[in-house]
């Protein structure tokens, strides 16, 4: 029984570890791609702090995930996502026709 339970336990290990790896690669192309429609969109000028929020999660999600790291790499890179997405909110916000702004 208890052999049974090792032999488990040593063979899924490597697929745990697998499929960190791969939230991790989905999470951060999607947070890629939103800081870069931020940036394209002039968050750099319009919304600073959520564009650089964003793009300093980004860069910690890179060091995390060299790290193997992968569970700290996504969680970083879901907050890139969440502020880049922010700072797209913030310009679509300023652009609207009759705004007051």
């Amino acid at each position: 029984m208890r052999a049974g339970i090792a032999a488990v336990l040593l063979c899924g290990a490597p697929l745990l570890t697998g499929c960190g790896g791969l939230y991790y690669a989905v999470e951060i192309q999607s947070a890629q791609a939103r800081v870069e429609q931020a940036r394209a969109m002039g968050a750099e000028q319009q919304a600073p702090y959520e564009y650089y929020y964003a793009k300093e999660h980004l860069r910690q999600a890179q060091v995390e995930a060299a790290e193997a790291s992968y569970g700290d790499a996504a969680s970083y890179a879901e907050t890139a996502e969440v502020y880049a997405q922010k700072a797209i909110d913030a310009i679509t916000t300023k652009q609207k026709p009759g705004d007051a702004k």
